[in-house]
């Protein structure tokens, strides 16, 4: 019998760790399954290619800071009511760079493939903090900027300032801004005659404290994805051939006949600038609680004329902070798709006036293109209280078409009085007819 008690202990046989096999690593390139054997939904994700990055950073705003083309100083703002950006030293103004032009953007949408995301998109760091810290280059000081609500900050010692340019991934700085078209006096003149329109049934507290005034101006979160994809659907149509009604008095039922067609449809299409909103807070739209639903109801935005990002056209505005992933929007971006689709194949089903019924679905999406981009909205809230908790009510205006949406709370029992009164109004009517006809 042999008993080793030397240093070096026996070789063991290749290919055989000291616990289990699993301490030996495959060789580079393989899976330790055959891809072919798994699943669809997982097969797809484990041969998928890898996202594919656009660098949409500013090379101008590698700094940090936003500075005058014509004499460098930093004390930058938006002009009202346009596009430009004005120098307050030297009153130079100037575009900013369209975002499509300098990317490439409104491209290539028929030759998508993959997932193609820009620099303002990536995922959030799971890590990222709000609180950003820099130090001013004009005095030295250090000055500490929330990027939850603001995206510029000035100085305390010497007042230069400067905005949070840099693309870090915590959802703060996306690839692109819409600048706001609609100045706060026209947002405050709009919000009042939405107001004035429902003012009849509107609850008494929320006329005492309607303060169109304290609008505020907010930059939105937005995901804009460019797509490409294939959609399938299958079910019955009808075609109705007769109509015709048995039984008399009170018994009487109308029935049809019809001549039933099994259908199916195919269509390749395009998206181009489609929005997606990428705040889960404003995604939750719980009409109990709240009226975010709101914020869509003055879609669409010119975002075309999205200028590549620069935090001075925020000067003066607050903002909400990317929150939610492409690969968390990917459902509802599908969702939108099979919709879009579904419109697509409308015209073709005209014919079936008896309605068709789509009993089958499929989505194949070859690719899609994602920026993330801040979208200018005028939004005013109010909190009603209640038994079971408060209601936030909003009222919306797109900051750049002027378009209005809003929720006002109301006086219920108004609203059944005025009903009761219109149903005692038509059942006279209805009643004088008779007498008139009798």
């Amino acid at each position: 019998m042999s008993n080793n008690t030397g240093a070096n202990p026996p070789p063991l046989p290749p290919g055989i760790g000291p616990g289990s096999p699993q301490d030996v690593p495959p060789e580079p390139g393989t899976f330790p399954v055959d891809p072919a054997t798994l699943p669809k939904p997982i097969r797809d994700e484990v041969l998928a290619p890898d996202p594919v990055a656009i660098d949409t950073s500013s090379e101008e705003l590698k700094d940090g800071q936003n500075h005058c083309p014509k004499c460098g100083a930093t004390d930058i703002k938006q002009r009202p009511g346009t596009d430009l950006l004005i120098c307050l030293f030297c009153r130079n103004e100037w575009h900013g760079v369209g975002v499509e032009e300098a990317f490439g953007l409104g491209e290539g949408l028929d030759e998508l493939s993959g997932t193609i995301i820009a620099s303002g998109a990536r995922d959030i760091a799971a890590d990222s903090a709000s609180l950003m810290s820099f130090k001013c280059t004009g005095c030295g000081a250090e000055v500490t900027v929330n990027t939850e609500s603001n995206m510029t900050a000035r100085c305390h010692w010497c007042r230069h300032v400067f905005g949070v340019n840099e693309q870090v991934p915590n959802g703060a700085v996306p690839d692109a801004v819409l600048p706001f078209r609609i100045k706060k006096d026209d947002a405050v003149a709009r919000i009042r005659q939405f107001v004035d329109k429902r003012r009849m049934f509107a609850l008494k507290e929320f006329k005492e404290q309607f303060t169109p005034e304290n609008v505020v101006g907010v930059y939105m979160p937005y995901m804009i994805v460019d797509g490409k994809a294939s959609a399938g659907m299958a079910g019955q149509a009808e075609i109705q051939t007769r109509r015709y009604t048995r039984g008399t008095g009170n018994n009487k039922k109308t029935y049809y006949d019809a001549d039933v067609y099994q259908v199916d449809r195919q269509v390749d299409f395009t998206v181009d600038d489609l929005p997606l909103e990428s705040s889960r807070e404003r995604g939750k739209l719980d009409t109990k609680v709240n009226t975010n639903n709101i914020i869509n109801t003055i879609l669409p935005f010119d975002t075309k004329n999205a200028v590549k990002w620069n935090a001075s056209y925020l000067s003066g505005f607050s903002s909400e902070k990317r929150d939610a992933d492409v690969e968390h929007l990917r459902p509802k971006l599908e969702d939108q798709l099979l919709s879009i689709a579904r419109a697509q194949v409308h015209g073709s089903v005209n014919r079936f006036d008896r309605g068709v019924r789509w009993e089958e679905e499929s989505l194949d999406v070859h690719g899609t293109r994602w920026v993330a981009m801040y979208l200018p909205v005028w939004l005013y809230s109010y909190q009603e209280p209640g038994g079971k908790g408060s209601m936030i009510h909003y009222i919306a205006v797109n900051g750049r078409t002027g378009e209005t949406m809003g929720s006002v709370p109301v006086q219920h029992w108004k609203l059944m009085l005025a009903a009761l009164t219109a149903g005692t109004f038509i059942e006279g009517a209805v009643i004088a007819l008779l007498i008139g006809a009798n």
